[in-house]
């Protein structure tokens, strides 16, 4: 099953483009985690993930995510590569958002 859940802070604000059959909404999500290191020192590492919503989620999206909200995403995992004018392979790994929520502080 390919399924993710992530808590994270929104990086930019939502792009929405809307087509004949919907919307898309598309913006960057940063989750960190904290860990202490063999020298008993406190490490925070940031994770960017890109997160694309379709439909109705993509309507959710265009109201709820702001740069700097903390939001749950519910999705899956997408791998896609393209050539770009340059004809190299650019490779993007992307959550594809089932479910948008906004996420409560701790």
């Amino acid at each position: 099953m390919n399924s993710v859940k992530l808590i994270g802070n929104v990086g930019s604000e939502v792009n929405v483009l809307s087509f004949e059959n919907g919307k898309k909404a598309s913006f960057s999500l940063a989750t960190n985690e904290t860990y202490t290191n063999k020298k008993n020192e406190e490490v925070k590492n940031t994770t960017w993930h890109n997160v694309v919503a379709w439909g109705k989620v993509a309507e959710i999206c265009a109201d709820l995510v702001s740069k700097g909200k903390l939001v749950t995403i519910e999705g899956k995992l997408n791998y896609r590569n393209y050539v770009n004018k340059e004809s190299k392979i650019v490779y993007v790994t992307e959550i594809i958002a089932y479910k948008v929520t906004e996420a409560e502080a701790k």
